[in-house]
């Protein structure tokens, strides 16, 4: 359980009620505080449970449930992790998966196990990249176990404890791999009747330097889903291009926005698949450039980074997680 904070945080004083308005109606626009509170923990998610609990306590869910759901088989490139954080009211339950991690060469192999894998959507399938999509059948039944907890306005930390009120906002979340695992399980919902009273509560998925995870076109099914579905690219970020073209056709889907020139910016025009993989050892190289080459770089792996989203993200009158304006 996440604690207390003394001062400078809660770096959101009222973020249970900022949570729970944003998303209620207009589903068009991004909204700027849930984008920070997401990407910080998209990116803590590569954290252990303790820190990730401590740091949701700081943006503003003090004394937060923080569960863990993970799953890993080598042999068959299953790196599958979330966290589920649970406001303390039980109103606002955030689930965060963990991206690719930079010194696993299995996480790795996961994004490059491209192949081919249906999601079948209310009598329809749809074609996903079956690395992603085999990961987020890992943990899922778990999660959405967790999930029907905090529906009945259980604690996730201690079952046995009755929260005030039920789960009413539900945001899903991650960098990375863990944004296509993200979309994935929100698409992934959007056929299954049994799960409507989550697919209800689904608010908004936000993901941050997101590979693409599926094919086109989407099920009629799952478009009312995809429709939440907020992607965050900053500008020289070659991840949201892969997997290339050469390896299968994939698509992005919802709403894309992009950090360019200091501020994000809705894009009409999704990100494009790259052609082939050339691209990709340059952008590694970009990364040990000098400032003056990397910002030439058409790609660069240093933009991928998770604190780079969330200090992109965070609003200039905020302090960041750290209790300073860095």
């Amino acid at each position: 359980m996440g604690g207390r904070c003394g001062r400078p945080f809660p770096v959101y004083a009222n973020l249970v009620p900022n949570l729970l308005a944003a998303h209620e109606g207009n589903l068009s626009e991004r909204d700027a505080t849930v984008a920070h509170v997401l990407a910080t923990a998209a990116g803590y998610s590569y954290s252990d449970i303790e820190t990730m609990a401590s740091i949701m306590s700081r943006l503003g869910l003090e004394e937060n449930s923080c569960v863990r759901v993970e799953q890993t088989v080598d042999a068959m490139f299953i790196f599958s992790t979330a966290y589920l954080v649970q406001s303390r009211c039980g109103r606002v339950v955030i689930l965060s998966y963990r991206g690719t991690e930079p010194d696993s060469l299995g996480n790795w192999l996961t994004d490059a196990d491209v192949g081919s894998a249906s999601l079948a959507l209310g009598g329809e399938t749809l074609i996903v990249h079956s690395g992603f999509y085999r990961n987020v059948r890992a943990t899922q039944r778990a999660i959405i176990n967790e999930l029907h907890l905090a529906l009945r306005g259980r604690s996730l930390s201690k079952p046995k404890r009755i929260l005030k009120y039920p789960m009413q906002a539900l945001y899903v979340t991650g960098h990375s791999l863990g944004g296509a695992m993200a979309a994935l399980f929100s698409l992934s919902l959007a056929g299954r009747t049994e799960e409507r009273a989550i697919t209800d509560k689904l608010r908004a998925v936000y993901t941050f330097g997101q590979p693409m995870a599926a094919g086109e076109p989407l099920p009629e099914v799952a478009r009312a889903v995809a429709q939440k579905v907020y992607r965050h690219i900053n500008a020289c970020d070659p991840v949201p291009a892969l997997p290339p073209l050469a390896w299968g056709r994939f698509a992005h889907f919802g709403h894309e926005y992009r950090f360019v020139n200091g501020e994000w910016k809705s894009s009409d025009k999704p990100v494009a698949q790259l052609k082939g993989f050339s691209e990709i050892p340059r952008s590694l190289l970009a990364f040990f450039a000098t400032t003056k080459r990397r910002n030439a770089s058409r790609y660069s792996m240093n933009d991928h980074g998770p604190h780079h989203y969330i200090s992109a993200l965070r609003p200039k009158d905020q302090i960041t997680e750290f209790g300073d304006q860095a």
